[in-house]
């Protein structure tokens, strides 16, 4: 029999997409080691045109008039927004996948965004192709444009959104509440005095890891320049993302704070420093929120992208793992607020652990495995 073909696509827009997708990746290798397994960006340039052009419009969309995004997600999650605009790009990205599932010849295909989503739902409902479909939800709220018909199995991070999407019609058997998959955690990955001393880094110091996205969004730059005002001597870890201007300026800020600054650019050692950090301040990103869960550190989370990042703050702080920062409050005050209320931090801790699920990917790579056996014989 030959081995099986899994074919996960998603987006480059912000790095949640593509990472959920790497995780699902690893965990469907290590569940059918013989079967091929392959993830593709459907927002290159060279793999669908059109969605790359509607990426790089994002982009600058959150660059120049954040509102008007806000706008358009409120505006399309309604029924009648979204349809035809839904219709339209998946359409016109058909042929993208058709040419991805034949040149890998797909049994399975998962998809990590809706582009790519409505491209194979728009494929297998023409009847030239037939694969066992399933979507991945990568925020914590329900949003029209996941919405799609031929859709085999959905995976979304909680009961309510699956109660949720049941509501719309899709099958109960069908959608199933696993959170968002993230990559494998080990023991190692706790091991905080190890983690300390592999990285350098001081344990006699209250650390905060501030992050921004695989972009380097979040205006961690502005962050920075407020926790001067925190008269403790703090250990500040930076992830800049693929921000290379914003990792030159924090390199720069480290040399005249009064804090111990250290930063990376795009970096696999996310575990480990949030294993390292007793605060984590972040955009609100659901996969950034998945991995701080399933590592229990705390969050003060600001500077939402409009539209879905707003719910996963409100879901973070309604589950008692975070602070939201509103706009006019103060940085400094509140986090030495929070490090000097260890009652509060430990409670914060708790409550991350009990909502995380690190074994979500696994769960989800051995449903699809069972699927792909039935599908592909």
């Amino acid at each position: 029999m030959a081995a099986r073909s899994y074919l996960i696509v998603t987006a480059s827009i912000g790095s949640g997409h593509a990472k959920a997708a790497a995780a699902l990746a690893e965990a469907i290798s290590r569940e059918e080691p013989e079967a091929h397994v392959v993830v593709v960006d459907f927002t290159k340039r060279d793999t669908a045109w059109i969605t790359w052009c509607m990426k790089v419009i994002y982009l600058k969309m959150l660059d120049f008039v954040p509102n008007l995004y806000q706008l358009l997600y409120r505006f399309t999650g309604h029924r009648t927004g979204a349809s035809p605009v839904q219709k339209l790009i998946a359409s016109l990205t058909k042929r993208n996948m058709r040419r991805l599932v034949r040149r890998h010849a797909a049994d399975v295909v998962v998809c990590t965004h809706p582009f790519p989503e409505g491209a194979a739902s728009c494929l297998k409902e023409s009847g030239e192709e037939e694969f066992f479909f399933a979507t991945t939800l990568t925020d914590y709220s329900v949003h029209r444009m996941w919405f799609y018909p031929g859709v085999d199995a959905f995976f979304v991070a909680t009961e309510r959104m699956r109660r949720s999407l049941v509501k719309e019609g899709c099958a109960a058997s069908a959608v199933h509440a696993t959170r968002i998959p993230i990559a494998p955690l080990s023991p190692s990955d706790f091991d905080r005095a190890t983690i300390l001393e592999r990285l350098g880094l001081t344990a006699d110091l209250p650390t905060v890891l501030l992050m921004g996205g695989g972009l380097g969004l979040g205006d961690v730059a502005h962050s920075l320049e407020k926790l001067e005002d925190v008269a403790e001597k703090l250990q500040l870890l930076v992830v800049a993302g693929k921000n290379e201007r914003l990792l030159s300026w924090v390199r720069e800020h480290a040399a005249h704070s009064h804090h111990a600054v250290r930063a990376w650019g795009y970096t696999d050692e996310v575990p480990a420093l949030m294993a390292a950090a007793d605060l984590l301040i972040s955009k609100p990103g659901a996969l950034t929120i998945s991995e701080a869960w399933a590592m229990g550190v705390p969050l003060i989370l600001h500077e939402p992208i409009p539209g879905p990042e707003l719910e996963n703050a409100m879901i973070a702080s309604e589950r008692g793992t975070a602070v939201w920062l509103g706009k006019g409050e103060n940085l400094a005050a509140l986090v030495t607020g929070l490090l000097g209320d260890e009652r509060r931090l430990a409670s914060m801790r708790e409550a991350a652990l009990l909502a995380g699920r690190p074994k979500a990917a696994q769960e989800i790579a051995h449903f699809l495995c069972r699927a792909g056996a039935r599908h592909g014989g």
